[in-house]
């Protein structure tokens, strides 16, 4: 009954969200009664947080020792692509043996970040921010010159492209005029991989912006 209300949980808030679906609704669909919830998880807020921990630990774990390794990567070029390859791979993982991401768990996910809860933002918070530091840290290892704070940014926005890609993959194959497939984990990978760390290594932005301002007066200042 426990995982038969976990599986419910997990698809409904896939599906709905966090704050449309009620301890009800979870019950209905897994053929339980309010109660059965109440017993195993003693909220809603703790039956999200079970779902986040049965797929985030092993994913955590595995993104750990993979960074492990990549930490130990001698050439700089090829750490910094070890250590992104080292976060990305985990999410491709299949959901059906806990060991990872999966396409409904990471749809909902992005549902979950997209909605904006305080209960799901501290959820979010304990899962995640350990490991995401982790990462950033051992990125700007790599990247030392670059602001720690850029390299936030640039994390942030793998986030969004691998929630993306995990999610909505018929996307790729459709505009690419099916010369492309989005279902192509391996492919998937490693695109996001050769995109990543490409976004980390470019110049820090307040170079950018100071280039940018250079240029502007040099353009004002020929047409005087």
């Amino acid at each position: 009954m426990r995982e038969a209300i976990l599986a419910a949980a997990e698809e409904l808030f896939s599906t709905y969200g966090f704050n449309a679906v009620s301890v009800r609704d979870i019950a209905r669909a897994a053929g339980a009664n309010p109660g059965s919830v109440t017993y195993h998880f003693k909220t809603k807020d703790g039956l999200l947080l079970e779902i986040y921990r049965r797929h985030c630990g092993p994913m955590n774990l595995r993104r750990s020792e993979l960074l492990a390794a990549a930490r130990r990567v001698r050439d700089l070029q090829d750490r910094l692509e070890a250590i992104v390859r080292a976060y990305v791979l985990p999410a491709f993982t299949s959901g059906s043996d806990l060991a990872g991401g999966g396409t409904r768990f990471t749809r909902l996910r992005a549902i979950m970040s997209a909605e904006g809860n305080e209960v799901v933002k501290r959820i979010i918070a304990q899962t995640f921010d350990d490991t995401s530091d982790a990462f950033i840290d051992a990125i700007h290892e790599s990247l030392p010159h670059i602001p720690r704070t850029d390299l936030v940014w640039r994390g942030h926005f793998l986030l969004g492209a691998l929630y993306y890609t995990l999610v909505t993959p018929e996307r790729v194959s459709r505009l690419s005029r099916g010369s492309a497939d989005g279902t192509d984990a391996g492919q998937a990978i490693e695109e996001l991989v050769r995109a990543t760390v490409a976004s980390l290594q470019a110049a820090p932005l307040d170079q950018t912006l100071a280039r940018r301002k250079t240029t502007i007066a040099e353009i004002a200042q020929g047409e005087r």
